[in-house]
């Protein structure tokens, strides 16, 4: 699949070139990609995500070096209420060029090994894995809306931190209860 150039995690680094040690600055905004997140916490998908770029063409391909910054919601694991946060992620990624030489194999000189690294596609790259593997590694993998949310009531599911004061009568043994029907029963005035 051949990348987009006008996709918004898409960079052109053709005027790079490949001489190392060229460098260029970069600072944009781009629309955050769907399921940029976890399970209870999320960056929403389309929000602002301000990116700060800086490209350096080295040896072995364009090594960029960013910080991407974005809101973020989700939900509290302990009560269950709203989070919105924010949330700064930084990541250092080398794209290695294409490799032109198919005599070393289909996997390129590096081996079966190096499927997983990042490649250039001509001059083109995509920033999309990298921002979301740097934002995941950011989120806390239990979030909570305060550090010392109290959670929810095991009893009745109750938000402990809407109602301090909550509490249940206490419960009565299943081994007693047959006297407590028993007390009731002569408590009960004669009704002759």
């Amino acid at each position: 699949m051949r990348l987009d150039p006008r996709a918004p995690l898409v960079l052109d680094t053709r005027e790079l070139g490949r001489r190392p040690g060229s460098m260029r600055r970069s600072r944009f905004t781009a629309p955050a990609p769907a399921d940029l997140g976890i399970e209870v916490l999320r960056v929403p998908e389309g929000s602002p995500v301000d990116l700060e770029l800086r490209l350096e063409a080295v040896m072995e391909g364009v090594l960029v070096t960013g910080e991407a910054k974005a809101d973020i919601e989700g939900e509290c694991v302990r009560c269950l209420g709203p989070i919105h946060d924010a949330v700064v992620a930084e990541f250092q990624e080398l794209f290695s060029y294409e490799e032109k030489d198919t005599a070393t194999g289909p996997h390129g000189p590096h081996g079966p090994e190096d499927d997983d690294a990042s490649r250039l596609e001509g001059d083109l790259l995509d920033l999309e894995q990298v921002l979301r593997d740097s934002v995941v590694l950011m989120l806390p993998f239990q979030p909570l809306c305060r550090e010392d949310c109290p959670g929810l009531c095991v009893e009745c599911g109750a938000r402990l931190a809407d109602e301090p004061g909550h509490q249940h009568e206490e419960p009565v043994d299943p081994r007693w209860a047959a006297l407590q029907g028993l007390r009731e029963l002569t408590s009960e005035p004669n009704q002759d």
